[in-house]
């Protein structure tokens, strides 16, 4: 049975609660080879945070691009932020949107290694 707290110690604790859950019924090799594959797919929640305040001060919506929210992405930069208040909204919520995609990410490293069998 993998812990993930040993594979992946930096997660936020929601994250890492989610991610044991998916992996706690795995053998050590396939644990070991989801976090190497997850951890390359994740977004860190500073980056989104940092992305996010870059559209204060110059490209919107580049945070909504690197979660794969290009339509989103497209909005915030034709609007800039829709007026900005979209963006701030983002910056306090940072850790939801990166948790939120992490999730998504997961799945599909699940759902990918399993179909690989």
């Amino acid at each position: 049975m993998a812990n993930i707290l040993y594979l992946m110690p930096d997660l936020e604790p929601d994250e890492m609660a989610f991610v044991q859950s998916l992996v706690q019924d795995m053998p050590d090799a396939e644990a070991q080879q989801f976090a190497n594959i997850y951890r390359a797919r994740r977004k860190e929640p500073q980056l989104v945070l940092v992305t996010a305040a870059i559209g204060l001060v110059g490209f919107a919506g580049i945070h909504r691009f690197l979660l794969g929210q290009i339509g989103m992405g497209v909005l915030y930069f034709f609007t800039g932020g829709l007026c900005f208040i979209g963006t701030i909204v983002d910056l306090i919520n940072h850790k939801r949107l990166a948790y939120e995609y992490n999730v998504k990410e997961a799945q599909q490293v699940v759902v990918m290694m399993h179909g690989y069998r």
